[in-house]
C-alpha cells in the first residue's frame, strides 16, 4: 500500500491531507466547544440590562462602537483583557462590530460610571471635547420596553437553556442569581428595583422623579447595560 502511494504522488498528497484534517478536527473541535461555554463570572442579562441592550441596538450604537478586544498589546493596554468567546455565550445577537468611530465598549463597565454615562449621553462634547458623537437627549424621556425584554428572557430560557433563577459561579468563588419574573408585572417590578439603584447615582431630577413614579426612562436601562459590560 505504501509503495503504491509513493509511486502516485497525487494520491499520496490526498492521503496526507485527509490524515492531517482528521487529526486537526480531533484536536481543535473539543477546544472550540470548551471555549464557547460561558466563562466563570459570565451571567445572563437582567431584565433591565436586556432592555438597555435593545436601546443600544435600536439607536445603532454598535455601528460606531465595537465590543471585541483583540489580542494585541495596543488594544489590551487601552481596553483591558482581550475578549474570550465564552464571554458572548448569552449575547443574541453578537455586537462585535466592524468599525470604531468611538472606542471599544467590551469592558466599559470597568472604567466608566453611571454619572459619566449620564453626562456623556446628554452632552458628549462636555465630557469628551471634540467628540463627534451626537447627544441622545430623547433617552431621558422615552420609556424602556420592559415587556419585550421579558419576552426575550422567557424565549432564551426555554429554547437555549439560559440559566435564569439559578446560581452562577463568579470568579471570587461566590455565586449570583439573575432573576426573571413569572409575569410581566413581576418582571417590571424587578427592573424597577434595579432602576432605582441606578437613578440614585444620577443627577437628572426628571429621571429620578420618573423612576419614583414607577417609570423607567431608556437612559436608565442603557446605563444598566453599559455597567454590565466588564
Amino acid at each position: 500500500m505504501f509503495h503504491w502511494l509513493e509511486k502516485h504522488p497525487f494520491f499520496f498528497a490526498v492521503g496526507v491531507f485527509i490524515v492531517i484534517s482528521f487529526a486537526g478536527l480531533i484536536e481543535i473541535l473539543p477546544s472550540f466547544a470548551q471555549a464557547s461555554r460561558p466563562v466563570i463570572g459570565t451571567a445572563p442579562y437582567s431584565t433591565l440590562e436586556l432592555a438597555g441592550r435593545h436601546v443600544y441596538i435600536s439607536n445603532s450604537c454598535n455601528a460606531c462602537h465595537s465590543q471585541l478586544v483583540r489580542p494585541f498589546k495596543s488594544e489590551t493596554d487601552r481596553y483591558g483583557h482581550y475578549s474570550l468567546s465564552g464571554e458572548y455565550a448569552y449575547d443574541r445577537p453578537f455586537l462585535w462590530g466592524s468599525k470604531r468611530t468611538g472606542p471599544d465598549l467590551m469592558r466599559v463597565g470597568n472604567y466608566r460610571t453611571t454619572d459619566w454615562h449620564e453626562n456623556h449621553m446628554k452632552d458628549p462634547q462636555s465630557v469628551v471635547p471634540g467628540s463627534v458623537m451626537p447627544a441622545y437627549r430623547w433617552l431621558f424621556t422615552n420609556s424602556s420596553d420592559i415587556e419585550t425584554a421579558f419576552a426575550e428572557q422567557l424565549t432564551v430560557e426555554k429554547h437555549f437553556g439560559v440559566p435564569y433563577n439559578k446560581e452562577i459561579p463568579l470568579k471570587d468563588g461566590t455565586t449570583k442569581v439573575v432573576k426573571i419574573g413569572q409575569s410581566v408585572a413581576e418582571a417590571k417590578a424587578l427592573a424597577l428595583e434595579e432602576a432605582k439603584v441606578i437613578a440614585a447615582d444620577m443627577k437628572d431630577q426628571d429621571v429620578k422623579d420618573a423612576v419614583a413614579r414607577g417609570e423607567i426612562p431608556e437612559i436608565v436601562a442603557l446605563i444598566a447595560y453599559m455597567n454590565s459590560l466588564k
